[in-house]
């Protein structure tokens, strides 16, 4: 297989120039509304949670600009052995998993513990980026082309959803499937998908899930059912919420968030925090945010060349996108509680190292954007 290199090697500094710095002052932006929220949720202290959120950041940020500097053919190459790795992982918390809170996801490898379904959310993004950028076009919708996305997204969906982990498995299967559209999928495949999974969804939720999680969708069409049991999360982060107002109690002041009414404030609930104390103003001003990361994230996609960091761009951009959604959705109370975080704001290491390295594969877009490696390939070419 030949292989691509720039016409013109550049250098460091030249890379570095063309760095699309908007992209790095959101995401810094974006940190900032973190650390402060995670302030506030300490009660006005930088321990346990805002030190220890400022120094993943930077370490994130050093991270993503590294990745940035590597050229696409990297990327290429090391997209089947980054699955590979993290679907072992995956297998590796399924057998020696740590259990926190009910839920098996973690897992510990001398001083380090993360969490693989994070690190899964960007392998299967790179795997399928360059799975289609090898098929030829009028493969897509064949049996091969429909074959192997399908177990390249489900085997690590299955192992996710075993941990258990709703969130995280929605969220890897929704992006997944918008990568295998973007693709260039025929739209008979997609009507019968659309109707297929229109008669499964009820079938799996009633079959499929566990009995808690199947109270969390209950909760959903009525939280006040349960107030006290599987609706109190979700209804003190709509009382926060409420009276936070337009314009919000005050930085620190939060009622709900000082008087520890409001549970995981500091990881899945805390776009409450923000809404209680910085009002409906504050709420739609982080969101504006997050609105224009995903735009320069479109805009990067469509200026690439070539299918795989056109993929890759809109891969990343689906999954930041879905974790703002999920998140601001289920703590609105329309969307059912899941656990999945807010990126770059909720605290959590694993999650904030997964969404600045998939950023750094978006700068490196910017940067290599005219860059064209052959396609055709093959699988482990």
């Amino acid at each position: 297989m030949a292989v691509f290199r720039e016409t013109v090697p550049r250098t460091l500094e030249e890379k570095l120039f063309e760095l699309n710095w908007s992209v790095v002052l959101l995401l810094t932006l974006l940190g900032a509304v973190g650390i402060g929220m995670l302030y506030s949720a300490a009660e006005g202290a930088w321990n346990p949670w805002a030190s220890r959120h400022l120094v993943r950041f930077i370490a994130g940020m050093s991270i993503m600009m590294a990745v940035a500097l590597f050229p696409p053919r990297f990327w290429m190459g090391m997209a089947y052995p980054i699955y590979l790795g993290s679907l072992i992982l995956l297998v590796g918390v399924e057998l020696f998993g740590e259990t926190i809170g009910g839920a098996q996801r973690w897992l510990e490898i001398g001083p380090v513990r993360g969490q693989p379904s994070e690190i899964m959310k960007i392998a299967l993004v790179l795997a399928l980026a360059r799975f289609y950028h090898d098929l030829p076009q009028d493969r897509i919708s064949s049996p091969f082309g429909l074959l192997v996305p399908a177990f390249l997204i489900g085997a690590p969906a299955a192992l996710i959803f075993m941990q258990p982990d709703l969130g995280t498995t929605v969220l890897l299967v929704v992006t997944g499937g918008a990568i295998v559209f973007l693709a260039g999928l025929s739209w008979k495949v997609i009507v019968g998908g659309a109707i297929a999974a229109a008669f499964a969804i009820p079938a799996f939720i009633r079959f499929g899930l566990e009995p808690y999680q199947r109270a969390r969708i209950m909760t959903f069409l009525n939280p006040e059912a349960d107030p006290l049991g599987a609706g109190y999360h979700v209804n003190q982060s709509m009382i926060a919420l409420g009276s936070g107002g337009l314009t919000g109690r005050g930085y620190v002041e939060g009622t709900q968030t000082q008087l520890n009414f409001l549970p995981e404030k500091q990881t899945d609930f805390i776009f409450t925090i923000l809404g209680e104390e910085f009002g409906l103003i504050g709420g739609l001003a982080v969101l504006a945010l997050y609105a224009m990361v995903l735009a320069n994230a479109v805009a990067i996609a469509t200026s690439c060349k070539s299918v795989f960091l056109r993929l890759t761009v809109m891969g990343i951009a689906t999954t930041f996108a879905l974790y703002v959604f999920i998140n601001v959705g289920m703590v609105t109370g329309m969307l059912p509680v899941v656990g999945v975080p807010l990126p770059l704001v909720s605290y959590g290491g694993t999650v904030m190292m997964a969404v600045l390295f998939g950023f750094g594969l978006v700068l490196g877009a910017h940067i290599h954007r005219n860059a064209d490696p052959p396609r055709g390939a093959g699988l482990f070419g």
